[in-house]
């Protein structure tokens, strides 16, 4: 049994589809399909079941595939532990919530220094980023501090003031209770916060609106479409230019930190904790 193939029976399960992995990986289909035969040949076993519309896995499939995640993952720390005392290099994947202010800084100078990183941004709310770095999909991720997973440790990065923040024509908080809040999805630390604000003053949102990106909610907020709940950093150019009024909440809601978590059980390699030195660097 060959690492390759393990890798080639995740990617179909996964997928589906034998069309899409061959394209991936840059195969021929025959090749890809004898590879999974060759595979369920060797534990005697069918992984599929095939049928029109693709290939979904058997209990016995299921059974493999929770296995091939840890032999792979093994794999793969195996190969950075043993490259451990050579410069950073390789791929680093991290994730990150879209208002970290400081970031471009942390990464300029990270990629600068270290140039044979490849290193990847993906983007997300927090809960999800905490889940991605539990199925190791992500090496780490900026997340808001939260009470996270046992299996994570965190670094703290910065502390900054959230601000609520509407259009001009709106100077006080009463103005603002029956407007619409423009947020990111369930699993936001800062449409949590701001929630737990409106429940403490016995409000009720009459509409929450979810937006995919920071410059569409801050946008629509200078356009009057509703309100938001940003860090105070995000918004400094925009509250010069007269574009929106920032309201302040009590510390309890508005005093929040912005940490770098990853997993406590994987090997620190010198790409992640090079990565980890450069955040301490910038904060």
């Amino acid at each position: 049994m060959e690492f390759k193939d393990l890798e080639i029976f995740q990617k179909v399960a996964e997928r589906g589809t034998v069309t899409e992995v061959a394209k991936e990986f840059k195969y021929v289909q025959s090749n890809i399909t004898s590879r999974i035969q060759k595979l369920e040949t060797e534990l005697n076993t069918r992984l599929f079941n095939r049928h029109r519309r693709g290939m979904t896995l058997t209990p016995e499939g299921k059974k493999l595939l929770s296995y091939s995640n840890q032999i792979l993952l093994l794999k793969d720390e195996m190969e950075k532990v043993v490259q451990s005392n050579e410069e950073p290099h390789g791929k680093l994947e991290i994730g990150t919530v879209e208002t970290v202010f400081h970031l471009p800084k942390i990464l300029s100078s990270y990629i600068k220094k270290y140039k044979n990183v490849d290193l990847s941004l993906f983007t997300g709310v927090t809960e999800t980023l905490e889940e991605e770095v539990l199925r190791h999909k992500l090496d780490g991720a900026f997340v808001t501090e939260s009470t996270f997973h046992p299996d994570l440790v965190s670094h703290e990065v910065f502390q900054e003031e959230l601000v609520l923040i509407s259009d001009t024509r709106s100077t006080t908080l009463e103005q603002l209770n029956g407007q619409p809040i423009l947020c990111f999805s369930e699993g936001c630390g800062y449409r949590a916060r701001l929630k737990s604000w409106y429940k403490d003053q016995n409000i009720a949102p009459q509409k929450i609106m979810e937006f995919g990106t920071l410059e569409t909610i801050l946008r629509s907020v200078a356009m009057g479409l509703g309100i938001t709940f940003v860090p105070k950093s995000a918004v400094l150019e925009m509250e010069r230019n007269g574009l929106i009024i920032c309201h302040s909440l009590p510390e309890k809601y508005s005093k929040i930190k912005t940490v770098f978590i990853r997993r406590a059980d994987t090997y620190l390699t010198s790409t992640i904790e090079k990565f980890i030195e450069t955040i301490e660097a910038n904060k």
